[in-house]
């Protein structure tokens, strides 16, 4: 079972993992726009979930050192592809729905979320692309460097204002709230670290 969740293999099994479980609300309702909806609010999750694993995976090694932080750093890269997935399938469940039901889709979105989220979408893409040793070497360290961190950094704050929005006037999103600062506090922590240990050397 350790050897499915080490690189490479842990994105394909998240990956068959959440195709499985695209299918779940197919199965159990007659409605699709209902399922479609209900896929969209899962993925959102999934990804929000992914998504932080590997953008605190640096710093809980150093706020929490230990074997399970160790995973999570050495294989950040497979988490954040995985992240790449699940967002994927959240995009294509929310381009189902609009096709589906257009006049719901539109009650709620609007032109703004429209470009934000396209704006993130393209760092995604461009993240993912270049996960990959060759193509982060075609670009360069210093430009890979600048993309995964204003990527990261734009992805972060996207969560935050889209689930923000919904735990504003909904309680069952505190908890995704209570995560996304929470990473954003070990992130500060791990920069604390970082920066007096090197003012002591």
């Amino acid at each position: 079972m350790r050897h499915l969740l080490e690189g490479g293999r842990l994105t394909l099994t998240v990956t068959i993992v959440l195709l499985a479980a695209v299918l779940v609300p197919f199965l159990l309702l007659d409605d699709v726009v209902a399922a479609t909806r209900l896929i969209i609010r899962g993925t959102a999750r999934t990804s929000l979930l992914l998504f932080l694993m590997a953008f605190v995976a640096s710093a809980m090694a150093q706020v929490f050192p230990g074997w399970l932080t160790s995973w999570q750093r050495r294989n950040r890269r497979y988490l954040g592809l995985a992240f790449a997935v699940s967002h994927a399938l959240h995009l294509v469940a929310i381009v189902a729905f609009a096709r589906l039901d257009p006049v719901a889709f539109w009650q709620v979105t609007n032109t703004s979320m429209v470009v934000t989220g396209g704006l993130a979408y393209l760092f995604i893409a461009g993240m993912a692309a270049t996960s990959f040793d060759r193509a982060s070497a075609l670009i360069g360290t210093r430009a890979w460097s600048l993309l995964h961190r204003a990527g990261a950094w734009y992805i972060w704050l996207s969560f935050a204002v889209a689930f923000g929005r919904r735990a504003a006037i909904d309680p069952a999103y505190w908890p995704a709230m209570l995560l996304i600062a929470a990473a954003l506090v070990i992130r500060i922590l791990a920069w604390l670290r970082m920066r007096r240990q090197v003012l002591r050397a």
